[in-house]
């Protein structure tokens, strides 16, 4: 992970003065996805990238140690061996950015990545996951509990209420508080983006959010009816380098939630490359947020190199 955002003090006079350009946002996006494409051995990079960025994720009521264990397992060898060989990539240490679970697993995941012998990190959701409609003191507690169990980054989800109804004061204390029951944990503000009602409101969550501290922005639980889309993401990163310019503050951004297909994840490293450069091209400031996107990754690599499609029983992992 990147160097801990300190935040700032609230500022109520920049937030007020937002509006978001809808069409010409919604344009780009457009543009964005029907223009920028690559191909060949740069798709087989660019995927294996994303691969590293992945916060491989579990969220399910059925979830138990086993599945957990398994899903350990998968995050430390996402990709063949035989098949990163054949792109000689089998010594690069790829594996996924973190394992993201619920606070109830995460001593599960700490157990199991353990005995495999890695340092894969833990992500925990937490703050009352996915509707936030629990008591503040429940909230804080749920995260303290996280991190005690060995959850090296915790992903919070704001009150969209404070939000709609333009509580600022009220959405950056919260957080703030989210912030230092992390203690050294990394924290990811989920926004819930969907149910912020408007462009406008993202941008000014988003800022409010890095402005108490929040290491990374994400867009959504994976819970809502919509969740991360392209017109969100360019603003949210467009928060994101605003908020660096004014402050030096280096924020990540993880997209979350209907991110399946390996075209999805090349789409959402485009857009981070244009909007943002390089340098947020990598784990520590970027994240995807998938539970299935991997298995998607893993058959388009298995046909960069075989020339032919995966049967299922060739990427029994996926």
């Amino acid at each position: 992970m990147s160097a801990r955002n300190p935040g700032t003090e609230l500022d109520l006079g920049s937030i007020s003065r937002v509006q978001v350009n809808q069409p010409a946002v919604i344009r780009h996006a457009e543009q964005i996805q029907s223009r920028r494409t690559v191909k060949k051995d740069w798709q087989a990079a660019w995927l294996l990238r994303a691969v590293t960025c992945i916060d491989l994720t579990t969220l399910s009521g059925d979830d138990t140690p086993s599945n957990i264990h398994r899903l350990c397992y998968k995050a430390k060898h996402p990709i063949r061996e035989d098949l990163l060989r054949a792109m000689n990539m089998h010594d690069k240490g790829i594996t996924t950015a973190a394992v993201c679970v619920y606070p109830a697993r995460v001593a599960d995941a700490v157990k199991a990545l353990k005995a495999a012998g890695c340092n894969i990190p833990v992500a925990s959701v937490a703050t009352g996951f996915p509707a936030a409609q629990t008591p503040l003191k429940t909230k804080l507690e749920e995260i303290r509990i996280a991190v005690e169990d060995g959850a090296r980054e915790i992903d919070i989800v704001i009150n969209r209420t404070l939000v709609l109804t333009g509580q600022w004061e009220g959405l950056y204390e919260e957080i703030h508080q989210f912030r230092q029951a992390c203690g050294d944990a990394h924290m990811k503000t989920i926004l819930g983006t969907g149910e912020l009602g408007s462009l406008t409101n993202v941008y000014k969550a988003s800022m409010v959010a890095m402005m108490a501290g929040a290491d990374f922005i994400k867009t959504s639980t994976g819970k809502e009816a919509v969740n991360a889309t392209l017109p969100v993401g360019i603003v949210m990163v467009r928060a994101v380098r605003d908020f660096y310019w004014k402050t030096g503050n280096k924020v990540g951004f993880k997209p979350a939630g209907g991110i399946r297909s390996a075209k999805d994840a090349l789409t959402w490293l485009i857009l981070m490359k244009e909007e943002l450069g390089d340098e947020w091209l990598k784990p520590d400031l970027f994240r995807l947020g998938a539970s299935t996107l991997l298995a998607d990754i893993e058959r388009q690599i298995y046909h960069h190199v075989t020339g032919r499609y995966a049967a299922y029983h060739d990427l029994p992992m996926a």
